[in-house]
């Protein structure tokens, strides 16, 4: 396709915002499409996302629109940026519109709920495993991404051709875009590192310092990388963008919506009045189970994630959880 085909975004919250931005801000011409036709117009209008994205403007090329079909037929490849609870409702509104060349490239971080597909398996199975998929995935918050300030992603494709593709869509003006094989390794950082976010924010809440957090984000990459390695990917994939960048990320500063939902439960809040406090989507919440299910299923540790999820599920409080963490028996550091 031409590299002045337009790219159409999926999804107008502040993540798609951001890369229609992005997209656009490298000189060609995109959309960002969005279901409610009275926002997107208004976006379109005033050439901000005032909900989402407050004070990122939109290049002129970008295009606001909520006529799914026109998006569509007008567009090249097409990236997936709704949250991953919706991933396949969205796929399939897709499916009577596409054309075979447009390749799907999904945003979303996280695992189906219910059946802890992963991104990839989903767009397989509602839009034909023969369909170029990639995910892109890394340390990128919106806002500072719709601002234009350095950032990095990995984007991962079992077609190389098509990785490349969109990588060079994205790569320039200060964001660098690397290429990857490993699918599951991406698409798992991306998950679990969510749930161990909350964790971390969960420890922060209770006042436990800087030692403790250093202590847990080594811990749980250790953790996801286990999980990760034994659906196959690569251990190296979980050292980088998508890994151990997108992790230190989401652990560290509170522009995470994860990190600042485990910050309320650490505090005392109950998980529903943490998830009232916090704006938008906690992904967290929703791939906690889904990972741990899966981690169960290979029978892979992962004694800092489980403490997230029964914080999260109201099992048990956050001391008692700590509590429990810390009478685990002495053990070797690696492995």
């Amino acid at each position: 396709m031409s590299e002045q085909t337009p790219v159409a975004v999926l999804g107008a919250g502040a993540f798609g915002t951001a890369l229609a931005i992005q997209l656009s801000r490298r000189g060609a011409p995109a959309f960002l499409w969005g279901r409610d036709a009275t926002t997107m117009a208004t976006i379109q209008e005033s050439r901000e996302n005032t909900v989402y994205l407050k004070g990122c403007a939109l290049p002129a090329r970008l295009i606001a629109i909520s006529d799914l079909v026109r998006v569509v037929a007008e567009s090249g490849d097409i990236v997936i940026a709704t949250p991953s609870h919706s991933l396949r409702e969205t796929c399939e509104r897709l499916g009577a519109l596409l054309r075979p060349e447009q390749g799907i490239a999904c945003a979303a971080k996280g695992l189906e709920p219910g059946s802890g597909r992963l991104a990839h398996e989903v767009i397989g199975a509602a839009l034909g495993l023969t369909r170029s998929v990639a995910v892109i995935s890394g340390p990128t918050f919106a806002k500072e991404l719709g601002l234009g300030l350095p950032t990095a992603v990995t984007v991962a494709s079992n077609d190389p051709a098509f990785a490349e593709r969109m990588a060079l869509r994205f790569h320039g003006d200060g964001f660098r875009a690397y290429t990857s094989r490993d699918l599951v390794g991406v698409e798992i950082g991306g998950a679990a590192k969510n749930v161990l976010a909350i964790a971390v924010g969960i420890a922060d809440g209770l006042g436990l310092g800087a030692n403790t957090r250093a202590a847990m984000i080594t811990r749980g990459l250790n953790e996801i990388t286990r999980l990760a390695t034994a659906l196959g990917a690569e251990a190296e994939t979980l050292m980088g963008m998508a890994g151990l960048g997108d992790l230190v990320l989401t652990c560290t500063d509170n522009q995470s919506r994860n990190r600042r939902y485990g910050i309320q439960l650490g505090e005392g809040a109950t998980p529903e009045q943490a998830r009232a406090a916090i704006e938008g989507v906690v992904e967290g919440v929703r791939a906690a189970p889904e990972v741990l299910r899966l981690a169960h299923r290979l029978g892979v540790d992962m004694p800092l994630l489980e403490m997230a999820g029964a914080v999260i599920a109201g099992q048990v409080s956050p001391i008692e959880a700590l509590k429990r963490l810390a009478e685990r028996p002495l053990r070797a550091e690696l492995g």
